[in-house]
C-alpha cells in the first residue's frame, strides 16, 4: 500500500455547527490537502501543540505520552487507513522495545499524539486521491459529501430546502437515507 506523508496545514473553526472544526492536513512535498472534521475538544488537543502551549498540569494526551515513555513505548507513525461517511479511521504504530504494536484510533487522537511524539503522519494514496480538497479558484475549495457526518448533512438539507435548492436537497436526502439504513 502506497503511503502519502502528511503535515498540518491549518485548522478552521468557521464550520456549522459551531463546535465543528476542519483540520486540514497537507501532503509533504505536494499541494493536495485533506480536510478532517473534528470536534472542539479534539481541536483544542491539537491546537495547544501547534501553538506551543505548555499546560501547568498534564493534559490527557500529554499524560499518555508520559505514561508510554515510562514504559519504554514510543509512537513511530500514524496512518489514516480508511474513510467512511465522513469518518476517518487511523492506526497508531508503536515500538514497544522492538515489538510493533498497531492500535486503532480516532484520527483526531492519532494526530494529537503524533504532534506530541513528533512522529510522521501518513494516509493511503487512495484516500489522498479520493478525499483531497479540490481547488475551485481564488483560494476556494469544494468539500465532497463523504467528508462530513450525518448531523452536518441534515443541517445542509434544511438549508437547501430553505433556499429552495431542491436538486441539492434531493441528493442530500438520498445520502442521509442511505447512511441511516446502513446504521451510520
Amino acid at each position: 500500500m502506497d503511503e502519502v506523508e502528511l503535515k498540518i496545514h491549518d485548522m478552521s473553526s468557521t464550520l456549522q455547527p459551531a463546535d465543528a472544526y476542519a483540520l486540514v492536513l497537507e501532503e509533504v512535498n505536494g499541494k493536495r490537502k485533506l480536510p478532517i472534521i473534528i470536534g472542539a475538544l479534539e481541536a483544542q488537543a491539537i491546537k495547544v501543540v501547534m501553538m506551543g502551549y505548555v499546560a501547568p498540569r498534564p493534559l490527557t494526551h500529554d499524560l499518555f505520552v508520559k505514561f508510554t515513555g515510562e514504559l519504554g513505548i514510543v509512537l513511530k507513525k500514524i496512518l489514516i487507513y480508511k474513510v467512511k461517511d465522513g469518518v476517518y479511521y487511523s492506526y497508531m504504530f508503536f515500538d514497544n522495545r522492538g515489538e510493533e504494536l498497531k492500535i486503532d484510533s480516532r484520527t483526531s487522537d492519532a494526530v494529537a499524539l503524533a504532534l506530541r511524539y513528533k512522529c510522521p503522519m501518513y494516509t493511503t494514496a487512495e484516500i489522498m486521491e479520493n478525499e483531497h480538497l479540490h481547488e475551485e479558484g481564488e483560494g476556494s475549495f469544494s468539500i465532497t459529501i463523504n467528508m462530513v457526518g450525518l448531523p452536518v448533512l441534515k443541517e445542509a438539507l434544511a438549508k437547501a430546502i430553505q433556499e429552495e435548492n431542491y436538486e441539492q436537497a434531493s441528493r442530500l436526502r438520498d445520502e442521509i437515507k442511505r447512511r441511516e439504513e446502513q446504521g451510520n
